[in-house]
């Protein structure tokens, strides 16, 4: 048995047909879950990239005591727990933050592959190479970095000829490579960590233009500055941007087709457990913002996706309510091969939950951004504890307002005061 754990980064709930959309095609992800347990209350503890790659890891939340940094050695890493258990293992991934000196993502894996030049890699820094980044830009009179990113992002890519050459297909050929490579295809456990659909949004033609209106004329802002829609982004330029995100949702889809048409004629896909997920969503002017900045931590970010396909169809067909994090994944793949799970892990797996043994996991999903914001809920509430200076906390009634439009923390004081101290109590518990 092997386990194939896949991650497209950025890629958000609501634009899967498999949990309600209707306009976005994702027939491969779609036809997946129709086979999978899927999951609807599926959150990220930590945000944004590197924590929940942390926690996929290390199967602890990190949400109270670290941020954005590399693994420590004192982690004990889903890799290194497999390393002499038998498993031949690989990280294939385009991830650039993971490849940066240091960070020791690749810890314990047989096998590491890095595709380099996605968003700001510094891969290519020959400055002859000219581009036109402001075909594909829009600037507000105050950001430069946006723009370098851009810039150097134009240079990494300006090699292109078709989508064979996109990171997230490059990243499957990749881990289909890997895969054939194997003389024994059994006890694999493969992680590919696509970080497509993530900006740029610079999908290729056809993708490019299958959501686009064909009367906009301006300019495809395909990595826009991070912050407040208004008086930066026109309605139509804003729409416009969401179209070409979605346009790279289907290429994902197109791509993780091809993966999974690849594992059933090797003999892969009967005889491995598919976990599919992402690390957060993407918000696109839901709460007048663009991209992971300020204010932070509503749902369109952080209520996630999780398909899991079991070779022995446990869980097929079955939709779960119960609250679960990303923490879950390390102790389920270690639970799946029969390994035991370090006392240190926080997570709990999925398969007693999966085969009917038990009806729930959490009562709550605890999640936050170190040192920013905390943030706590049920299916009922979810409350946001804001650590910026003259921010203020906020509560909002899922059932009545579930796009969090309305912070009703004034008119429920009491319900406000119970979910902050459950949020602080919880915290202090872990160790």
């Amino acid at each position: 048995m092997n386990v194939i754990f896949i991650v497209n980064d950025s890629l958000r709930m609501d634009h899967l047909g498999c949990y309600g959309n209707k306009w976005i095609q994702t027939p491969n992800i779609d036809k997946l879950a129709t086979e999978s347990a899927v999951f609807d209350y599926f959150y990220p503890e930590g945000l944004p990239t590197i924590p929940t790659r942390t926690t996929f890891f290390t199967g602890r939340f990190t949400f109270p005591f670290r941020g954005w940094q590399r693994l420590e050695p004192t982690d004990i890493l889903l890799a290194e727990l497999l390393w002499n258990k038998g498993i031949t293992s690989a990280l294939i991934t385009d991830v650039f933050h993971l490849h940066k000196p240091s960070m020791a993502f690749g810890r314990g894996f047989d096998f590491v592959q890095h595709i380099r030049g996605h968003e700001a890699d510094p891969w290519i820094v020959d400055e002859s190479i000219k581009v036109d980044v402001d075909k594909y830009y829009k600037g507000d009179g105050k950001d430069k970095t946006v723009r370098a990113q851009l810039i150097q992002y134009l240079r990494n890519t300006h090699w292109w000829k078709d989508e064979g050459d996109t990171f997230v297909a490059r990243c499957v050929k990749a881990a289909i490579r890997w895969l054939e490579a194997q003389p024994i295809k059994d006890n694999l456990f493969l992680c590919l960590d696509c970080f497509d659909p993530h900006e740029p949004w610079d999908p290729p033609p056809p993708y490019n233009r299958m959501y686009t209106d064909p009367g906009y004329t301006g300019k495809d802002i395909i990595h826009p500055i991070p912050g407040k829609v208004e008086g930066y982004l026109t309605p139509e330029e804003l729409n416009h941007t969401f179209k070409l995100y979605a346009g790279k949702v289907t290429l994902c889809d197109k791509w993780i087709g091809v993966l999974l048409d690849k594992m059933k004629e090797m003999g892969l896909y009967d005889n491995s457990l598919i976990i599919y997920t992402t690390d957060h969503g993407e918000p696109f002017g839901e709460h007048g913002i663009i991209r992971k900045s300020d204010p932070l931590l509503y749902d369109e970010l952080v209520h996630i996706f999780l398909i899991i396909r079991h070779p022995e169809g446990i869980g097929s067909g079955k939709r779960f309510d119960t609250l679960c994090e990303t923490t879950e994944i390390f102790p389920t793949i270690l639970d799946f091969f029969n390994v035991k799970l370090p006392l240190r892990s926080h997570g709990i797996s999925l398969l007693p939950l999966m085969r009917g043994e038990v009806d729930s996991l959490r009562d709550k999903a605890y999640m936050g951004i170190f040192k920013q914001a905390w943030r706590v809920n049920d299916h009922e509430w979810s409350f946001i504890l804001n650590f910026g200076k003259g921010k203020p906390n906020e509560l909002y009634n899922l059932k009545e307002d579930p796009q969090e439009q309305i912070n009703c923390i004034n008119d429920y004081q009491q319900k406000a005061m119970e979910l902050e101290l459950d949020l602080r109590r919880f915290v202090s518990t872990l160790r």
